[in-house]
């Protein structure tokens, strides 16, 4: 294996911070899976969010002494664009969380965050695949994540929330099915 293969870097990141003794209820939390993979990822160069995953130094601290007791892992910071359309994308999540678990409101900001990448939110986020995000979302977002039925690219899906909450349609056809762009909205991830 090759210590500078991201890949690997990831994974071993990944399986390391999954290893660190926390109390049962952290370590069934999905949430602690979907963390670590977002800290290994940006440890391994994935994603666009910068090195405290957009929430602040201390609540990254926080975050991390929660689900992973220890040495604080060294993650790679980018600078991120401010979206002026972030605390709104931050609301429209936060008004649709589950309110289980503080852990939302850190997915909230990160998710927002993210929102700013240029790439498929999953690999803004530095996930390992969109089946990931999509755990994060249903988890802490469910009533969100219940409306993306036809199984939407999720930053397609949050901003046409949030573009519909705002009253903005720029959509130009009646419905999904009849528009041209329906494969970039709908078409595989790659």
């Amino acid at each position: 294996m090759n210590a500078t293969d991201p890949i690997a870097m990831r994974a071993n990141l990944h399986a390391e911070l999954l290893r660190r003794p926390v109390d049962t209820a952290v370590a069934q939390d999905p949430n602690r899976r979907v963390f670590a993979s977002m800290v290994a990822g940006q440890s391994a160069g994935f994603g666009c969010l910068p090195a405290d995953l957009g929430l602040g130094t201390v609540a990254f601290v926080r975050m991390l002494n929660h689900f992973f007791p220890g040495p604080v892992p060294r993650t790679l910071g980018r600078e991120v664009e401010d979206i002026p359309e972030w605390e709104d994308l931050q609301k429209l999540l936060l008004t649709h969380r589950a309110n289980q678990h503080r852990a939302e409101l850190w997915m909230a900001d990160i998710v927002a965050t993210a929102c700013a990448g240029r790439d498929h939110l999953w690999q803004d986020l530095g996930l390992a695949d969109r089946g990931e995000l999509s755990l994060l979302l249903t988890h802490n977002f469910p009533a969100l994540a219940g409306q993306n039925s036809g199984d939407m690219k999720w930053k397609k899906f949050l901003y046409r929330q949030f573009c519909a909450a705002e009253g903005i349609y720029v959509c130009p056809a009646p419905s999904c099915g009849e528009c041209a762009d329906y494969a970039k909205c709908f078409g595989p991830e790659a």
